[in-house]
């Protein structure tokens, strides 16, 4: 118990004192959320990303096991959404909201800061979590807005989205000067590290500044299914995925954290922009940031003792 209120303290307290004050600046100025947005996605993230993917020795073995990793744990969860909203009887626009709010999980301005406490900063436990993210972002745009595009018409061109998000780029741009141990000039590298130093308390701020903008509707059962497996069955899954590929250490328990995330804001963000059942993915959001101060301490307490 002792080790369960240390965790507590000293990881998940942190980041939720910088989202509080997220949530009071957004009450008390009504910021821009689309500008933080844009800072975050557009300048943030992706100087962010390069710089620790640069920084990082890592082999290509390490790489591939995360992409199986991601690539098995994304398809199993895909399975089970995609069962569980045939069992509800959801209609196709709200099946595709709710499997979205399972596969998308905050991987970015959560997960980040998660792993930088978890780990102390440890570089390899980082790009972990780094290539993590950009994975997800890959998927959430691309796969995400294709699949509320294609309910109407004419979308197809949606499935291109991502290419336009400079993460991809950062990623590529950080792996491959790292392999090719190219040299980065001072006043490249310099601001380079000012804007990946600034990502983690300013996407924290930005996800509380969110948080305060989702409305709570009512409390729908359906909600807490999808809590339920992201929060509780996602985790169980990694660990299966974990164990049948054999990781340890460090690397596992990485990714075990990592998939216990709650469900991304950009979920909601989306399903706000394509009209599709918005009120029902900000709640799933809302929700599973709150309980995961819970699920998540409990994964990381769990990966102590199992890895």
């Amino acid at each position: 118990m002792e080790a369960f209120l240390i965790i507590v303290k000293d990881i998940i307290l942190p980041v939720f004192i910088i989202m509080g004050l997220g949530f009071f600046l957004q009450k008390k100025f009504d910021l821009d959320l689309q500008t933080l947005a844009k800072l975050n996605i557009y300048f943030l993230v992706p100087g962010f990303i390069f710089v620790k993917l640069y920084n990082t020795t890592f082999s290509g073995q390490l790489l591939l096991q995360i992409v199986v990793f991601f690539i098995l744990f994304i398809a199993l969860l895909y399975i089970v959404a995609t069962i569980t909203a045939r069992l509800i009887g959801f209609d196709k626009g709200k099946s595709t909201t709710f499997s979205n709010s399972i596969l998308f999980f905050n991987s970015g301005n959560y997960g980040v800061p998660v792993n930088d406490l978890v780990f102390k900063s440890d570089p390899v436990a980082m790009s972990i979590q780094v290539i993590i993210l950009t994975l997800q972002n890959i998927l959430l745009f691309s796969y995400g807005i294709f699949s509320l595009q294609s309910i109407q018409i004419g979308k197809l061109r949606a499935l291109f989205s991502y290419f336009k998000m400079p993460v991809l780029y950062a990623m590529l741009a950080g792996i491959l000067l790292n392999i090719a141990n190219v040299s980065i000039p001072t006043f490249v590298w310099v601001p380079a590290n000012y804007v990946a130093d600034a990502m983690v308390a300013m996407a924290l701020l930005t996800l509380g500044a969110q948080v305060a903008q989702l409305r709570l509707i009512s409390s729908l059962p359906t909600v807490y299914i999808s809590l339920a497996i992201r929060l509780i069955l996602g985790p169980i899954i990694a660990l299966g995925i974990i164990r049948i590929l054999q990781l340890d250490g460090i690397i596992a328990q990485a990714l075990f954290i990592a998939s216990a995330m709650p469900t991304a804001v950009n979920s909601s963000v989306i399903a706000q922009e394509y009209n599709n059942h918005p009120n029902f993915a900000a709640q799933i959001v809302l929700f599973s940031t709150m309980f995961s101060t819970i699920t998540v301490t409990a994964v990381i307490y769990l990966s102590r003792l199992l890895f």
